[in-house]
């Protein structure tokens, strides 16, 4: 493999074999060969580390000899373009791994000043998978059609919600895939764009020059748009343009920091939205959260209490005839017991009885009683589902879905 600065200068770690050169070359390699998202360099008072973010979980991978921080630091920073004599204040950066049959790959990295000296995280941004699909994402048939409807309507607000790192991202450029035809005008505007996809007109988040979300959008609107994919709703200003937008004419597609489907509307409102407007616009919400599949070559089943089986959540029907699986470790999966992840989600169409709830103000109780009604399952039900399937462990579905 090669590390290269841009696209037409490549940089061969074998052309330097000094030793800070060799732990990062193999240092990429092995973030690469485990898929992980992140890849974290620590220093420590007396010594530093590295860690790798994989399926969300960090794993300490080595403790290099202290003398090789500042020399691996540097060539980190030379890599991605960052000034090397600049310790006081965070950096950003990119840098390129040219891999095998001349695949790339991309990392982000930020250098933060700590108490011990510069922090680094290198993030990769992963291409968009070609044959990635609604059913590759975890919904259920019922769930899909939900999201297929909205997605062929001609406009309206489709939001996606979740913590950080629970996919959001992902999903709206799956949506994105399905939407991007020669017949669309799509734009897209992020903080910043990670996943590049070609026939999508992107625009990075570039605040201290003045290009917020909102001004983005405002432009977006006068670039005769079919389809518009914002990266977060943040603040009144993008809430309002994105509402607005979805009710002239356009479909929107956007993320929001929300526990549950229901949730969402009291979020919007509190951010300044006119319920009214809101009511018009939203089309469905789908809030979401990533579990760690378990390794297929050492899952064990455990004799797990009806007792605690119950106060997961399962009902009475679904006890007999079945056991959880628990996570072992083995050498396919490095130890861990979990190879991948995969999406659990509560998909909420806004029906006609749920919009005069949001017209009526009324609370996060009634929306999520009245998707109840509509048969909308929870987050927790989602996650059982895979426990029941033996995709994922009750410890991991009982984690990713716990409501502070």
């Amino acid at each position: 493999m090669r590390l290269r600065q841009d696209m037409d200068t490549p940089v061969d770690p074998d052309s330097d074999t000094t030793p800070a050169v060799r732990l990062l070359a193999g240092t990429l390699v092995e973030a690469a060969n485990r898929n992980a998202s992140d890849l974290h360099i620590e220093p420590g008072e007396h010594d530093w580390r590295i860690r790798l973010r994989v399926d969300g979980v960090l794993h300490e991978i080595a403790r290099p000899p202290a003398h090789l921080r500042d020399a691996f630091i540097t060539r980190v920073k030379v890599l991605a373009r960052m000034d090397i004599a600049e310790r006081r204040i965070p950096q950003d950066g990119r840098l390129r791994l040219a891999a095998a049959a001349g695949r790339t790959e991309d990392y982000r990295v930020n250098s933060l000043p700590t108490l011990h000296g510069e922090k680094l995280v290198l993030r990769r941004l992963e291409a968009l998978p070609a044959q990635l699909s609604l059913d590759a994402l975890g919904l259920d048939p019922v769930q899909r059609d939900a999201v297929e409807a909205a997605i062929r309507a001609p406009h309206g607000l489709m939001l996606v919600t979740g913590p950080t790192g629970s996919g959001k991202t992902l999903s709206l450029y799956c949506f994105l895939q399905m939407l991007n035809a020669e017949s669309r005008n799509v734009c897209s505007v992020e903080d910043p764009s990670e996943i590049q996809m070609a026939g999508v007109n992107q625009v990075s988040v570039r605040e201290k020059s003045g290009l917020t979300f909102a001004v983005a959008l405002r432009a977006f609107l006068r670039q005769d748009p079919d389809v518009i994919m914002v990266g977060e709703i943040r603040d009144e200003e993008t809430a309002d343009v994105a509402v607005k937008a979805a009710q002239t004419g356009h479909l929107v597609l956007s993320t929001l920091h929300t526990n549950d489907a229901p949730a969402t509307v009291a979020r919007l409102i509190d951010i300044g939205v006119a319920p009214y407007n809101l009511a018009a616009a939203l089309r469905v919400v789908t809030a979401q959260r990533l579990v760690r599949r378990l390794c297929a070559a050492c899952r064990v089943p455990v004799n797990e209490s009806a007792a605690a089986l119950r106060a997961a959540g399962f009902a009475e029907a679904q006890l007999d005839g079945w056991h959880p699986y628990v996570a072992k470790g083995c050498a396919a999966c490095h130890g861990v017991g979990y190879t991948g992840r995969i999406g659990v989600h509560q998909v909420m169409p806004v029906s006609d009885a749920t919009r005069e709830l949001i017209v009526a103000r009324a609370g996060t109780l009634a929306i999520a009683k009245q998707a109840q009604a509509e048969r909308v399952g929870t987050l927790r039900e989602a996650a059982l589902a895979r426990v029941r399937d033996g995709t994922t462990s009750l410890a991991e579905a009982l984690a990713a879905t716990e409501v502070a």
